[in-house]
């Protein structure tokens, strides 16, 4: 079974593993920000917050910013659902800007739209979530115009997009964001085990989100209610969590690193391929890739046009029967019933709900040859001639 993402582990990346579990330190020692300032370096960003996921990462990124009761924030509605839970965590109000369906990516004139209407109403979202699906960067100088007008916060949801890069700026330079969030989950490009980060230049929201991920406690004197008692002591001064990353995942988060810029190559080479396969047939439209944007394809997402959603699921099933794991990315987050029961209902976000009904992910990773690629390719090709 070809999946449709995969970690690429090799014996530099088990060395340096190994190489831990034999040192002194196993959880938070100097390796979490060795991991933090090689990342930070990578993306041109000031300051890293290294933990134990991307949902982590948005948590604390939306603390940071003082998301709190009654407050709203909008994201996209084709993400995984943490792009959205994020701000349910901090008892916050969720809503959501509809896509291009070209490019899977939150439409900016629907949310400059959106955001008109609702400075209308009163009702304007504290920060808004852009995610830069399958490593395609969302139009951020035009956000953030509408962020300055309109006085709201940005968290970039880059846990598709690390090594992508927006108007030659990598992506995480937050040049057009408060805070920018990246996933080191094993499918992702790439990997500390499990894993996140958040990244900033601003070092207030750094010092919080620092804060956050450990309980909300400090051993520095200048934070504490009074004088320490000793070498020993320490504060809790807000109410945080345990969002650690451990030296063991950053190590290996270490050596991937290294890799990050062959990874995002072989990526867009693969893409290529499907691109020039596809180019023949008129019933498969990749997804478009802004001109001012450069993609890491975390994911090769297709669109099919005039399957019902009984073809589509039988087109996956032959697929992952002749060997190729096809997949989807992503529901739609308002088409979960948890937020169905929220009051969220089919036909809300119409681009989003057309985009999953014609959607498709095939396999991408580094190490996909390219007779797997023109496999692939004419295994999808052929089905959906058979169905049409």
């Amino acid at each position: 079974m070809i999946p449709y993402g995969r970690q690429l582990i090799d014996d530099a990346d088990i060395n340096a593993v190994v190489e831990t579990l034999k040192s002194d330190w196993l959880t938070q020692g100097p390796r979490v920000p060795a991991f933090e300032r090689a990342l930070t370096s990578y993306c041109g960003a000031k300051y890293g917050i290294a933990v134990n996921s991307a949902t982590s990462a948005l948590h604390i990124a939306c603390l940071a910013l003082d998301v709190s009761h009654g407050d709203i924030v909008w994201t996209s509605p084709n993400s995984f659902v943490a792009s959205a839970n994020c701000a349910l965590y901090c008892n916050a109000n969720i809503d959501f800007v509809d896509i291009d369906i070209s490019t899977g990516n939150m439409c900016v004139e629907k949310l400059a739209n959106k955001l008109a209407h609702a400075a209308v109403q009163n009702r304007l979202p504290k920060v808004v979530i852009p995610v830069h699906f399958a490593g395609q960067p969302c139009d951020m100088a035009r956000i953030a115009e509408l962020a300055q007008k309109y006085q709201f916060k940005v968290i970039e949801d880059a846990s598709h997009a690390i090594g992508a890069k927006y108007r030659n700026n990598a992506i995480g330079s937050c040049e057009h964001s408060d805070i920018c969030v990246f996933s080191f989950h094993p499918v992702k490009i790439i990997t500390t085990m499990e894993g996140g980060m958040a990244v900033t230049n601003r070092k207030s929201l750094s010092d919080k989100m620092r804060l956050l991920r450990s309980h909300g406690v400090t051993n520095a004197p200048e934070l504490m209610s009074n004088p320490p008692h000793g070498p020993w002591y320490y504060q809790q001064i807000t109410l945080g969590f345990n969002y650690r990353m451990n030296d063991i995942e950053a190590a290996l988060g270490l050596s991937q690193i290294k890799k990050l810029d062959s990874f995002i190559d072989k990526r867009n080479k693969v893409a290529d391929l499907y691109n020039k396969r596809f180019e023949a047939c008129d019933l498969v439209n990749p997804l478009l890739v802004n001109a001012v944007s450069f993609s890491s394809y975390h994911l090769y997402v297709v669109r099919v046009a005039n399957l019902s959603q009984h073809q589509k699921s039988v087109l996956v099933e032959k697929m992952r029967e002749q060997g190729v794991f096809a997949h989807l990315h992503y529901i739609p987050i308002h088409m979960q019933p948890y937020y169905i029961a929220k009051g969220f209902k089919q036909g809300d976000f119409p681009n989003a709900e057309n985009y999953y009904r014609d959607a498709l992910t095939l396999p991408i990773f580094p190490n996909l040859k390219p007779e797997q690629t023109d496999f692939i390719a004419d295994t999808l090709i052929a089905l959906i001639n058979s169905q049409t």
